[in-house]
């Protein structure tokens, strides 16, 4: 039996900064991810892809900030159990939780936090009826390596930030970058929209709008592509096509956990502490729904924070915490070692 302060479900950035702030209230974490790694989607999905919304970093690849944050936490000790997914949850007479892995792996704790970001994910296909032909074959629905597409032709299909983000990544690396959607207008953020526009009038971008691929060809990969716009087909010559029409998430096991669920995410309550309908389990990143709620990380380690208050007085019920910032405090980690705060910023806050 594996025992600890808290129990987190998902080793994604959200889980991952969840270690920091519980270790700061000298709280102990262990995490459960069914990856054979941490940071989840950063780690699995995109670890080459650029991020522009983490404060301090102008722009960080997802790979990356999952290495900051487990550096971050290091100082903590987590534990980890990974490959396994959680399948069952049973609370205790003592108010504890037992979560048992599909692999058998036993975890105790009084506070379950489940940051399981968008759940188990699978990419939604586009009705091409020859698509599974070329799969590993030039068609990727998920960009893991970008050097792949240096000096090839690539054609994206999509009109989220996924699809703007990668096209705009890979102008300065493949040879040709076309970039097809079914309407003129996209759904992503204005700026990529605008840098993309950009690209295009500069010769690094081929936009094509609004159309879709219809069929695809070659021999043993594919070799090209069929467009439809406007009623008019084209053939374009490529050497990968990638549709990203995002991903379809599931829970998995935690929908049969009791928990309140609308649109397969998770209701909480965000004018407390992100507790679930379950008390002492809660939900924080992307798995979470609450009113205004934003799937972003930064949100993720906003709710991370405030959860991890929560906790501690559940698990220290009637101890009075006193915040103190980190550049009075410093940090105490769990082996021993102390990162003072600098004295001149000590003696210009007190």
């Amino acid at each position: 039996m594996i025992q600890t302060d808290i129990l987190i479900i998902g080793a994604g950035p959200t889980g991952l900064f969840t270690v920091f702030e519980a270790g700061l209230l000298k709280l102990k974490c262990h995490l459960i991810d069914a990856l054979p790694q941490a940071g989840g989607q950063c780690s699995e999905i995109y670890p080459k892809k650029p991020i522009y919304d983490i404060p301090g970093f102008p722009e960080i690849l997802a790979g990356d900030l999952t290495k900051n944050l487990l550096e971050q936490g290091k100082q903590f000790q987590p534990g980890f159990t990974f490959g396994e997914r959680a399948e069952t949850i049973e609370k205790l007479e003592d108010g504890s939780f037992i979560v048992t892995t599909n692999k058998g792996t036993k975890h105790q704790a009084p506070v379950v936090a489940i940051a399981g970001g968008l759940g188990s994910f699978e990419p939604r296909k586009p009705p091409i009826q020859n698509i599974a032909d070329y799969e590993d074959k030039g068609v990727e629905y998920i960009i893991r390596d970008p050097e792949i597409y240096r000096d090839k032709k690539v054609v994206i299909a999509g009109g989220g930030d996924s699809a703007l983000d990668w096209s705009i990544f890979l102008a300065d690396i493949a040879a040709e970058v076309t970039l097809v959607h079914r309407r003129n207008e996209f759904r992503g953020a204005l700026d990529s929209v605008e840098k993309v526009q950009e690209l295009k009038l500069l010769g690094k971008i081929n936009l094509i709008t609004p159309a879709e691929v219809i069929n695809l060809h070659g021999q043993d990969r594919i070799e090209g592509i069929t467009i439809l716009k406007e009623g008019e087909e084209q053939y374009l010559e490529t050497d990968h096509f990638i549709p990203l029409f995002g991903l379809s998430p599931k829970l998995g096991p935690i929908a049969n956990w009791g928990l309140d669920i609308e649109k397969n995410a998770i209701k909480v309550d965000n004018t407390l502490d992100y507790q679930t309908n379950i008390p002492g389990v809660f939900a924080i990143g992307d798995v979470n729904t609450y009113p205004g709620k934003l799937k972003l990380i930064l949100c993720g380690f906003h709710e991370a924070t405030l959860m991890c208050q929560a906790a501690y007085k559940i698990i220290n019920p009637g101890k009075k915490y006193v915040l103190k910032y980190t550049t009075v405090s410093g940090i105490n980690g769990f082996d021993g070692t102390r990162k003072e705060a600098p004295k001149a910023v000590v003696q210009a806050i007190v």
